[in-house]
């Protein structure tokens, strides 16, 4: 899975002829879902991160 769109896998990929290669391998018969919510990965992720920095502050 992955949270970045696909026409910012350029970042990941620096070679243009690599990107379109990784994409097409990833979406050949492949169902793609965009669900519109927010992740609970991030969320839980910075919970943990103010968590640590108050842990650390006190």
């Amino acid at each position: 899975t992955s949270n970045l769109v696909f026409s910012k896998w350029d970042q990941i990929f620096k070679d243009p002829m690599t990107t379109a290669a990784a994409v097409d391998r990833v979406v050949h018969h492949a169902v793609i879902l965009e669900l519109p919510i927010p992740s609970y990965r991030a969320q839980a992720a910075k919970a943990r991160s103010q968590a640590s920095s108050v842990a650390a502050g006190a």
